[in-house]
């Protein structure tokens, strides 16, 4: 052992006569052991033996040196009541050993709560354990010292801090200024650490993927975040410059820092005042700084108070910063601004079979020492415990589960950070968000499931509990990818203890958390995401099946919560999930879903507290498409049943003064239907269109339900054909769109709207033979390329083949942003004109292209259009649909399963299945063509097409037609779907009365 620098107190641990300063490596003639270690404090120096013991000397003005007596010790002498110890670290007045059962005690000043003892203790001279709390015994593997407070490292790679915590270096929030005993740095749960080390007043945290995270101090810019903060850094953050370099090691002196990337070279940064930073200046650096002057790679950094030592992979010793006290090792008490050779006094003293990848140094206050001591053969990063292909496979073969692999498979599942660290990718360089191998992942867990002896000893609620407390703040998410892929989460007797607690610490995260957990689910594939989506859907169909809904209703909610952010990532995903995966069935029975909208509603305009009942409305997401259809029918039946009921109560408090109608009567003549019906749309208010509607025909002055099926049917026909001048045709003339230029007053497209609004409020399916962009705008959602294509499949084509070509090709076509769209020449980049579409801007031309055909041409007119609308239906009720399932509800579907609807088909009046004329109708149905049989649908429903839940919706009835000849044709009721069919003799007779029925339509206006 080789020590120089300050010894005036003994901290040496070599016999000085009159000196007090070493300026030169001095040989200690160390004759108790092989050292392994040494650390230093500001007077005193702790020495570690290769057996295991611990020896200290230099100042015990706080009993540093873990001896009862105060008086100084010049000379080391062994500290008893420790057993066999295999780490040391020293603060400015205090001392830990880490011994081998990865136990920590700790001895000296305790002031300011270093010692982590729990209690406040001035100073004490007699070793004490250290208590660190864990929902599991996990053995400590590394321990580091500040001036006034400490750090330890879990074997499963997390952090625990006590002491001092005037400067955030505790990394436990601006709440905690002083720590008595251990607490974990919960903002790094989830991120396993590999290494610690600690400066004056500030942390440095080296984790798995090689990201480099810091707190404490930072007035001098020793956190190397290119800034100062002179209150220091409360809140744990990560070092950005320092995430391409590879780290290897950190070292940290009383305000400045050092760090060794894999690759041997050392940058340094902070407070520069004594040149300790080895830049030929003595300014002080925000940002992490190369050393230049240092030749060859460097494979050791240790930092003093204000001086740095850096040992190359030659074995050279290089020193820089102060040296006052002779801690350069150069042979003078001055200070370098530049590395300079340390005097290698021990280069002949050495026996020759000693190597030099075996010396180790370290550096006190204004202290330096060298040692020769074995290198560990194993990494940092190997210290936690992995689930390797070979440890799965000596798992298999174990008939009874051994010590060892209980122990295993304990330390693994022990901690967040010990299964991150199992399946982190290796990437250089690191991502900021974290990699996870989740191939490996699930390949783990399959593996284990075939284990049940394994299985068994799989405990997550201790670990799930620990991330409640710790999501608020924590900084990786990684977890969160982890933990649903294990098997045990997707069985219903965990569900309750480790689902539901799981879904509220993702609740409980920070949005910058949520936002970064967003981020990675939606870079998952598909598989795994669906996945994770099932089991938080299994936990609420579990809850709605067992009846359990109401007994945990705060779990449901974050389960809901979790799944709606999940599905906002699957938005922005380049990989989407099918967005059936959210829904869960089991909410669709009706009386829950009753229920559901009524309490929606109920508590549309309260605040959600913890007492609020979850709601599923609130996550339409998660409802399938046959439960919008009924919410959105129910909650329309309710609003009706409410003006019937608000008639009734009026009538009997008042039966002399009618009150307003129940209905909203519409009394048109068919020969002018389109004046009729805008003219009292025009007149009526909001709370009339919303009443249950009631159409009467001024030629017969009925009132049924057929009427309101047939005034539908013709408003629409009449309203879309080319003569009513109100919309522009695509080239096939199969849909329509918004005119750019309208020629009637915009007031009627406001009409128009509520006239859709009331066929979906009643239930009436209409012809709107519109692209899906119509819906999409309807809903708020962006229209594309895709939906252009649609209306005009020869624009959309082209402009599909512009975004393919190359520079020269669109040089050659000299292609302007001037467009020709309904009949007008339009500009799409007003700024420039004659603007030339090029290989860089082509994207910008035809999103510009798509979006003014789509949106700015058709403004005024659409949102016409969409006031009318919404002045009938719920915006809040609709936007529960998709783009493509509005329009199937509003327009249906060509959907024709026909064997469906002989297989609902009822009968009455004495016709049945195997009835001869009901034979014969099938067998006539079967030959008629695709045309006829949707004429057949029009005849029977008032409209040609299927409902958006499928043929099974139609109900048909089939009925005798009575007091009928063979010479009636087939009759119907649209409003009951029931055909009344009379007994033809023939099937012949039953075929031509059946399609002359169906092609004119007769019967439909029968009541």
């Amino acid at each position: 052992m080789y020590c120089w620098g300050d010894g005036s107190n003994g901290q040496l641990g070599v016999f000085l006569e009159d000196e007090s300063v070493v300026l030169v490596p001095k040989d200690g003639n160390f004759s108790v052991g092989q050292i392994s270690q040494i650390a230093s404090g500001e007077q005193h120096t702790v020495f570690l033996t290769t057996l295991g013991k611990i020896l200290t000397c230099g100042r015990n003005s706080n009993g540093q040196l873990g001896r009862p007596k105060n008086k100084h010790k010049k000379t080391p002498v062994e500290v008893e009541g420790l057993g066999a110890v295999v780490g040391v670290a020293c603060g400015r007045d205090h001392c830990l050993a880490l011994c081998e059962p990865g136990q920590v005690y700790s001895w000296g000043c305790g002031s300011e709560g270093q010692l982590g003892t729990g209690t406040p203790h001035t100073k004490t001279a007699k070793p004490r354990q250290v208590q660190i709390p864990s929902p599991m015994p996990i053995p400590i593997t590394q321990i580091a010292c500040g001036n006034f407070h400490s750090l330890a490292l879990t074997k499963g790679g997390d952090v625990f801090a006590w002491g001092q915590n005037a400067y955030g270096q505790l990394g436990l929030g601006k709440a905690v200024s002083m720590q008595h005993a251990p607490c974990p740095v919960l903002s790094l749960t989830g991120v396993p650490v590999v290494q610690i080390s600690a400066g004056g007043e500030h942390s440095f945290l080296l984790s798995h993927s090689g990201l480099v995270y810091c707190c404490g101090a930072n007035a001098e810019g020793q956190l190397g975040l290119n800034r100062v903060d002179m209150k220091g850094r409360f809140s744990l953050c990560e070092v950005p410059a320092l995430r391409l370099l590879a780290v290897s090691s950190i070292s940290c002196g009383e305000a400045h820092s050092a760090v060794l990337t894999k690759d041997g070279r050392v940058f340094t940064f902070g407070e520069g005042s004594r040149g300790q930073l080895g830049h030929n200046s003595t300014t002080n650096e925000l940002l992490p700084r190369r050393v230049e002057r240092l030749e060859g790679q460097a494979s050791q950094v240790a930092c003093g108070s204000h001086h740095t030592l850096v040992l190359m992979s030659s074995g050279s010793l290089l020193a820089f910063g102060s040296g006052d006290k002779g801690q350069l090792g150069t042979g003078n008490m001055e200070d370098c601004i530049l590395p300079i050779p340390v005097k290698q006094t021990w280069s002949c003293a050495e026996p020759s079979t000693q190597s030099m990848t075996e010396m180790t140094i370290s550096a006190g206050w204004n202290t330096g020492f060298l040692h020769f001591a074995p290198r560990q053969s194993s990494e940092i990063k190997d210290q936690i415990c992995k689930v390797n292909e070979e440890k799965l496979k000596k798992w298999m073969t174990l008939k009874t589960v051994s010590k060892d692999a209980e122990r295993e498979i304990s330390l693994v599942f022990s901690s967040s950070s010990s299964l991150v660290a199992n399946f982190t990718c290796n990437s250089e360089p690191p991502v900021p968000a974290g990699s996870i191998d989740m191939c490996a992942v699930r390949r783990t867990f399959t593996q284990l499931k075939e284990m049940p002896q394994i299985t068994k000893l799989i405990s997550l609620v201790p670990l799930i509990e620990y991330l409640f407390g710790a999501s608020p703040v924590m900084k990786s998410v990684d977890i969160f990818l982890i933990l649903p892929e294990c098997h045990v989460l997707h069985e219903d007797v965990n569900i309750i203890t480790t689902v539901l607690p799981l879904a509220e610490a993702i609740v409980r995260l920070s949005d910058t958390a949520i936002k970064l957990l967003r981020k990675r689910w939606s870079s998952l594939e598909p598989n795994v995401v669906v996945k994770h989506i099932h089991m938080w859907k299994r936990a609420v169909a579990f809850l709605v099946k067992s009846g359990l809904l109401r007994a945990f209703n705060s779990g449901v909610k974050n389960v809901l919560q979790t799944l709606k952010h999940m599905h906002k990532a699957n938005k922005s995903a380049a990989h989407k999930v099918p967005l059936e995966e959210f829904c869960i069935e089991e909410i669709g029975l009706i009386p829950l879903l009753q229920q559901d909208v009524t309490l929606w509603r109920q508590f549309s305009r309260m605040q959600d507290t913890d007492q609020t009942p979850a709601i599923f409305c609130r996550f339409p997401f998660v409802l399938d498409l046959p439960s919008k259809v009924f919410v959105f029918h129910f909650d329309a039946t309710t609003a009706k049943v409410a003006h019937h009921m608000d008639h009734k109560m009026k009538l009997a408090s008042c039966p002399f003064d009618l009150p307003p109608s129940p209905y909203f009567h519409l009394q048109v003549k068919r020969t002018a239907l389109i004046d009729d019906t805008f003219r009292q749309l025009s007149a009526a208010d909001q709370d009339d269109l919303r009443k249950e509607l009631v159409v009467v025909f001024v030629e017969d002055m009925k009132q049924n339900d057929v009427n309101k099926r047939d005034l539908f049917l013709h408003l629409f026909d009449e309203l879309l054909a080319p003569k009513s001048r109100m919309f522009i045709y695509n080239e096939s003339e199969t849909l329509v769109w918004f005119p750019s230029k309208p020629e009637l007053q915009v007031k009627r497209y406001y009409l128009f709207g509520v006239l859709c609004g009331m066929a979906m409020h009643n239930n009436n399916m209409v012809h709107l033979p519109f692209p899906l962009a119509l819906f999409k705008k309807m809903l708020e959602v962006k229209p594309s390329l895709e939906d252009l294509k649609e209306f005009s499949p020869v624009l959309g084509k082209s402009l599909e083949s512009i975004l393919q070509y190359n520079e020269e090709v669109l040089k050659n076509m000299d292609l302007t942003f001037s467009v020709s769209w309904d009949g007008k020449e339009v500009d799409l980049d007003p700024s420039e004109k004659g603007k030339l579409v090029t290989h860089a801007n082509k994207k910008e031309f035809v999103n510009a292209y798509v979006d003014y055909i789509l949106n700015k041409s058709v403004e005024k007119v659409f949102e016409e259009f969409r006031r009318g609308f919404y002045k009938v239906c719920d915006m809040d009720v609709v936007q529960f649909f998709q783009p493509q399932e509005l329009r199937g509800v509003l327009v249906g579907k060509e959907d024709y399963d026909w064997d469906i609807l002989k297989q609902n088909t009822q009968y009455e009046g004495g016709y049945h299945p195997r009835h001869s004329n009901i034979m014969a109708f099938w067998e006539v149905f079967e030959d008629l063509s695709p045309k006829q049989k949707k004429g057949f649908l029009l005849f029977l429903t008032g409209c040609d097409r299927v409902p958006i839940l499928g043929m099974a919706q139609v109900k048909m009835r089939v009925g005798v037609l009575s007091n009928s000849s063979q010479e009636h044709f087939p009759e119907s009721f649209t409003c009951h779907t029931l055909l009344l069919l009379p007994d033809y003799q023939t099937k012949e007779r039953l075929h031509a009365k059946l399609t002359s029925a169906i092609a004119d339509n007769r019967g439909f206006w029968k009541d």
